[in-house]
C-alpha cells in the first residue's frame, strides 16, 4: 500500500465577489477531484492549534503528523536545516526576507510594498545577501542565502522571545507598529535600517528598477527559533517517506525527520512551478520503493498573499492534474494507494495572509469507497459532511490506517 499527501499550500479561501461569490476551490475546474469526491471521505481539519500563529511551518508540521505543541520551536530553524546550516543548540535563527519598502522617511514610516521583493531571483538575492553579510555580519551574527526572497540570520548564543511580524501579514501597511520588540530588538532594527541604506543603491537593485521590477531594498527579520528535536518519520509511522517541495521550511522538517528529499527541476514555489514534474517525481518514488510521499505545492499560498485569485484558481486546476497523474500512474503500475488532499491553512485573497480556520480535506483510496456525502471537494461541501478532525496531526492516522 502506498500513501500520498497532495498539500496545496493556502488553497482554501473565502468567497470572492469577482468569482461570482465562489471560493477559488469552487471556481476551479477540477475533473479529477470531482471524480474522486463521490468515492472519498471529506471533512474539515483544524491544522493550527489556537495558541500558535497560522504559519506554513506549524500547519505543515501538523499535516505531516508531528504535534506542533510538542515539536515546534520556530520557523527559521527548519529553513536553516534545509539550507545546510550546521546549527548549535545555542544558536537562534531568524528568517531574513528581502522585501520592497516604500521610500517614506524615516524608516519607521515606510510601507510594506512587497514581502517578496517582486519574487526576486535566487541569483540576484545571493549577491545581495552576501553583500549584507560582508557589511553587517560578525562572529555573533551571520547571514545565509536561501531561495528567492527567503534567507536566514543566525545569532550565536542568541535569545528568543521577541515579537517579530511576518512581512506577508502587513502587505500594503505601514511598518511602524510592526517593528522588532524584545531584548535584541534594537540590534535587529539596526540591521534592517542599515540594510535599506546599503541595498537601495546596490547595482542589482538599480538594474531591477531600470527593468521596471521592484527593488529588494531592505531585509526583514522574523520567525525566530531554535533547532527542534523531531523524531524519525520511519520510527513512528513504520513507513519510508519522502518530501517534494520547493520551500526550505518543508524540506527542513523532512530532513529532521529522516525523510528522503526529492528534488524536482523547475520547482519554483510559485504558479510557474513544474506541477507535472512534481507529480511524476512522486509517482516514480512510490513505484520504486518509497511508501509515503508528501507533495507540497506552494503556488496557491503565494497567489493568496498577492491577492491574485486568477492565478490561485489556475494553480488549483494544476493541482487537480497532479492528482490525476498520480492516480493514473499508480493504477498503471498496479500499486494500491491512499491519497490525502488538503491545504495546510487558508490564505484568503481578500486578507493576503494566513488564517487559523479549519481546512477542507479529501481522503481517497483505490481499494474501496469512503464516501460520506460530499460530491465535490470544496470548503462548503467538506463542512456539510460534519466530519471534523480537531487535532491536525491526527489526520495522517486516518490516511495510514487504510490498508
Amino acid at each position: 500500500m502506498k500513501y500520498i499527501v497532495v498539500l496545496g499550500d493556502g488553497m482554501s479561501d473565502l468567497k470572492i465577489e469577482e468569482l461570482d461569490n465562489k471560493t477559488c476551490l469552487e471556481s476551479a475546474v477540477t475533473p479529477a477531484l470531482d471524480r474522486l469526491a463521490p468515492l472519498s471521505e471529506t471533512g474539515l481539519c483544524k491544522t493550527v492549534p489556537n495558541s500558535l500563529k497560522p504559519g506554513s511551518d506549524v500547519a505543515n508540521m501538523s499535516v505531516l503528523g508531528f504535534a506542533p505543541l510538542k515539536y515546534y520551536t520556530g520557523r527559521s530553524p527548519l529553513e536553516a536545516v534545509s539550507m545546510g546550516i550546521n546549527l548549535k543548540s545555542t544558536d537562534v535563527t531568524l528568517r531574513c526576507n528581502l522585501v520592497t519598502l516604500s521610500d517614506d522617511e524615516p524608516y519607521e514610516n515606510k510601507t510594506m510594498l512587497d514581502y517578496s521583493a517582486g519574487e526576486i531571483t535566487t541569483a540576484e538575492a545571493e549577491e545581495l545577501i552576501n553583500f549584507i553579510n560582508a557589511e553587517l555580519g560578525s562572529r555573533d551574527f551571520a547571514f545565509y542565502t536561501g531561495i528567492s526572497y527567503r534567507h536566514c540570520l543566525v545569532a550565536a548564543n542568541g535569545v528568543t522571545g521577541h515579537d517579530l511580524t511576518p512581512p506577508h501579514d502587513i502587505s500594503d501597511k505601514k511598518i511602524t507598529a510592526h517593528l522588532p520588540k524584545g531584548k535584541n530588538a534594537a540590534k535587529y532594527l539596526e540591521f534592517m535600517k542599515r540594510s535599506y541604506g546599503l541595498l537601495s543603491s546596490h547595482p542589482v537593485n538599480l538594474k531591477r528598477i531600470s527593468e521596471g521590477k521592484k527593488p529588494a531594498n531592505s531585509i526583514w527579520l522574523w520567525g525566530e527559533g531554535t533547532k527542534p528535536a523531531v523524531p524519525s518519520f520511519k520510527s513512528i509511522r513504520n513507513l519510508k517517506g519522502g518530501i517534494i517541495s520547493a520551500v526550505d521550511l518543508v524540506k527542513g522538517i523532512g530532513i529532521l525527520a529522516g525523510m528522503d528529499i526529492i528534488e524536482v527541476e523547475g520547482a519554483t514555489g510559485n504558479y510557474n512551478t513544474d506541477f507535472q514534474g512534481k507529480a511524476n517525481a512522486a509517482a516514480d518514488a512510490l513505484i520504486n520503493g518509497l511508501d509515503y510521499v508528501y507533495i507540497h505545492i506552494e503556488a496557491p499560498d503565494e497567489c493568496g498573499h498577492h491577492g491574485d485569485y486568477a492565478h490561485k484558481v489556475y494553480s488549483i486546476e494544476q493541482i487537480d492534474k497532479v492528482v490525476d497523474t498520480l492516480c493514473k500512474r499508480l493504477n498503471a503500475a498496479g500499486e494500491h494507494f491512499a491519497m490525502l488532499v488538503c491545504p495546510d491553512h487558508p490564505t484568503p485573497c481578500a486578507t493576503k495572509t494566513h488564517s487559523s480556520d479549519p481546512v477542507p480535506y479529501l481522503l481517497y483510496t483505490d481499494k474501496r469507497s469512503l464516501f460520506n456525502g460530499a460530491k465535490r471537494y470544496t470548503e462548503d461541501c467538506a463542512a456539510s459532511t460534519g466530519e471534523y478532525v480537531s487535532d491536525g496531526y491526527r489526520l495522517i492516522e486516518k490516511l495510514i490506517s487504510i490498508k
